[in-house]
């Protein structure tokens, strides 16, 4: 088998069910398995997904084991030449597998590899290339001489921001939200460390693959990365999760080097996340204590790209839900000049009339803070963006 898709899951089935039909189309040809983990989801993802995806594997965790071990399960029974972790808030490309194997087969020391990841307002993400975090370029990127300078090849590692984003490049660390492996190099370098229950395996599992002298690579393709749906990124547990694994990836790398240069580090983390947590409190309260003020919600349109055959159930949907959108029937009737940038706007695509390619290409031709992608699929009876999921049930 030439290769196998682990997706972990954790109480978002819906946009497990968006990602698997997408790759029915990126798979189409390729000799290959999927197998969604599911780490003792809440909302009934089993019992929803299953019926609609008989080709796909299921394991079923009694517990929530986290990102690594759940990986590791489905890494182990696999017999694939490549294994590709992919995260359940994610969309790929028609060619995306297709080109990133065929680079694989072409480049034999090339051990991980990830690719483009936009977000949804068609930007591309930073996190998509990223340099090992060493206290000089993690130092960099904390106090914003990674931001101040994307052109520097110093100050910029943490992100690798002087590269081209069009062409195929060398890098360091490989985003977990799509993270395809060479079985060997695993089988030389280990699977992911465990002791990572969330973020910082990737960083980890990069940095090992570089040091045992694979290389690692971007690859320009393009796949829709919601960055973290099944994650809320503003509580408590994010903040405490992810700079735990950065003390973790820190005390397992550069535990050698003396007290006095280690224990700033570990200060300057712990610090880090006190302001990050302060920051995300402050935003809450001043964001609650605006809307009371004001009274007013922030007004959101929907505009849906939509073919007429579609249609009846794309307005049955949306008003079920309350959303009263403009429909139109192409991409290129999107007047994206028109929109009102005060207001948010989000784009829903009908997938199943448009190639995700085409969507991702007309939606990064007119990149806008305030405009975004959405998903309706006719099959599933949804419309997706990254904050809801509106259904007729």
């Amino acid at each position: 088998m030439k290769l196998t898709v682990i997706i972990v899951n954790y109480n978002v089935k819906f946009y497990v069910e968006q990602c698997l039909y997408s790759l029915r189309k990126a798979l189409t040809g390729i000799d290959a398995e999927i197998c969604v983990v599911d780490n003792c989801s809440n909302d009934g993802s089993i019992d929803y997904l299953k019926p609609r995806f008989d080709d796909v594997v299921f394991i079923q965790n009694q517990e929530n084991m986290g990102f690594s071990r759940a990986n590791n399960i489905a890494i182990r029974r696999s017999q694939s030449k490549y294994v590709l972790l992919l995260n359940p808030d994610t969309m790929v490309g028609e060619d995306t597998i297709r080109q990133t194997i065929a680079f694989m087969d072409s480049h034999e020391r090339a051990g991980a590899l990830g690719v483009k990841m936009l977000n949804t307002d068609g930007s591309v993400a930073k996190e998509s290339r990223r340099g090992i975090p060493s206290p000089a370029t993690a130092f960099y990127k904390m106090c914003g001489l990674c931001e101040r300078f994307p052109a520097n090849r110093t100050f910029a590692h943490y992100y690798m921001s002087y590269l081209p984003w069009n062409e195929a490049s060398k890098i360091e660390i490989v985003s977990g939200a799509f993270c395809l492996l060479r079985k060997s190099t695993l089988e030389d370098v280990g699977l992911l460390d465990e002791d990572f229950f969330m973020y910082g395996e990737d960083i980890d599992l990069s940095y090992r693959i570089h040091n045992k002298g694979w290389d690692v690579w971007y690859y320009p393709t393009e796949i829709l990365h919601y960055k973290g749906e099944s994650t809320q990124k503003t509580s408590f547990r994010y903040v405490h999760v992810f700079y735990e694994a950065m003390l973790i990836f820190f005390n397992k790398h550069y535990s050698h080097l003396s007290f006095l240069f280690s224990l700033p580090i570990q200060m300057a983390i712990y610090s880090k996340a006190l302001s990050t947590l302060i920051s995300v409190k402050m935003s809450k309260f001043y964001s609650t204590f605006k809307n009371e003020k004001l009274k007013v919600a922030a007004p959101i349109s929907y505009i849906c790209v939509v073919p007429m055959e579609n249609r009846e159930l794309c307005n049955k949907i949306a008003s079920a839900n309350g959303l009263d959108p403009n429909y139109i029937t192409d991409l290129d009737d999107i007047e994206y000049n028109e929109l009102n940038e005060t207001a948010l706007t989000y784009i829903i695509y009908d997938v199943s009339a448009f190639a995700l390619q085409q969507i991702f290409k007309s939606a990064t031709s007119s990149a806008h803070p305030r405009v975004k992608m959405g998903f309706f699929n006719p099959l599933s009876h949804t419309i997706i963006t990254e904050k809801n999921v509106f259904n007729d049930q």
